[in-house]
């Protein structure tokens, strides 16, 4: 399924949680609690800038579309930014998450969410398993296709 970002829900959902520049996983974790009839998901962002920008990012869906409370602070038209989810979670997976990783690890933030151990390691904060490789993989071809590179 094809989604699109609704920029203005995004807009009203960002105000509802009152959400932050640089937060987007905690932004889209208090969106999903607001929402539940959303599902969470976890991948990766490119934003066309030069260079392209390639984040680690975290929004909602809810049926065709994408809501995305971090989104007003890219300061990006919609088709300047490209998502590629790795990872989905209902609300009520979502908070048994958060719960498990505060109880097994109270001195590290519980976000974000890389499934079952053991992890493939992508980077320096990156983990997860195929699906976050095969989501990271197609966020870095879309930043060299932005650039006009074939590699």
């Amino acid at each position: 399924m094809s989604h699109f970002l609704d920029v203005d829900q995004s807009a009203n959902l960002a105000a509802k949680v009152k959400s932050k520049a640089k937060t987007p996983f905690e932004n889209a974790y208090r969106a999903a609690l607001a929402t539940p009839e959303a599902t969470y998901v976890q991948g990766f962002l490119t934003i066309a800038a030069q260079p392209p920008q390639l984040l680690e990012h975290s929004w909602l869906e809810l049926g065709d579309r994408i809501l995305d409370p971090t989104f007003l602070y890219f300061q990006k038209s919609v088709e300047q930014v490209h998502y590629f989810p790795a990872q989905r979670l209902s609300v009520s997976e979502l908070t048994a998450a958060v719960e498990e990783a505060q109880e097994d690890y109270p001195d590290d933030p519980p976000l974000p969410i890389y499934g079952k151990q053991p992890y493939e390691y992508y980077g320096d904060e990156m983990l997860g398993g195929k699906a976050y490789l095969e989501a990271y993989e197609a966020a870095v071809a879309k930043s060299h296709e932005l650039l006009g590179d074939a590699n």
